[in-house]
C-alpha cells in the first residue's frame, strides 16, 4: 500500500486478497486452495485471443492452454472449458477447485491466512503505518 501510494496510485487492486476473507461467499476449498498455493500458481490463458486472463492454475486451465497452443485453435475449442458459468457454479459455489476457471493473482503467495474484513483492513492499515514510521520517518529527519 505504501510503495503504490508513494508511488502516485490511488488505489492497490486486492481482489485476491479479500477473496480469503471469512465474509468471502465462495467456497472454503477455493480459499483453502489460495492459502496453499504460492505465487507460481498461475496461468495466463486466452493469450493467443488477445484476451490474457490470470487465473490459478488447475486442470481446466491447463487443458485450456495446451488446447490453445495448439496450430489453428479458435476460442470455440475452448469456451465449453471457460465459461463463467462453469467457474461460478463448480469452483465458486460447489469447490472443485479443478471444476472450471477461477481468478487468482500472483498474490496468493503472500496469502497464509483467512482472516475477517476487519481484521484484514486493519492489519493493511496498521502495516503501512509502520512502514511510513519505521522507514519513512528517518528519511524525512536528514
Amino acid at each position: 500500500l505504501v510503495a503504490a501510494l508513494a508511488l502516485g496510485a490511488g488505489a492497490i487492486s486486492m481482489g485476491t486478497r479479500f477473496m480469503c476473507t471469512v465474509e468471502s461467499p465462495i467456497h472454503e476449498n477455493v480459499k483453502q486452495a489460495i492459502v496453499g498455493n504460492d505465487e507460481r500458481a498461475t496461468d495466463l490463458i486466452y493469450r493467443p485471443f488477445r484476451n490474457t486472463a490470470r487465473v490459478a492454475r488447475n486442470a481446466v486451465s491447463q487443458e485450456i492452454r495446451d488446447t490453445e497452443s495448439r496450430d489453428g485453435a479458435t476460442f470455440d475449442d475452448i469456451k465449453h472449458l471457460a465459461a463463467g458459468v462453469r467457474g461460478r457454479e463448480r469452483v465458486l459455489r460447489d469447490g472443485d477447485v479443478d471444476g472450471g476457471v477461477w481468478f487468482a493473482s500472483m498474490a496468493q503467495g503472500l496469502i497464509h491466512d483467512i482472516p475477517t474484513v476487519k481484521d484484514l483492513v486493519h492489519g493493511i492499515i496498521r502495516e503501512a503505518e509502520e512502514i511510513m514510521s519505521e522507514r519513512l520517518d528517518g528519511m524525512l529527519a536528514r
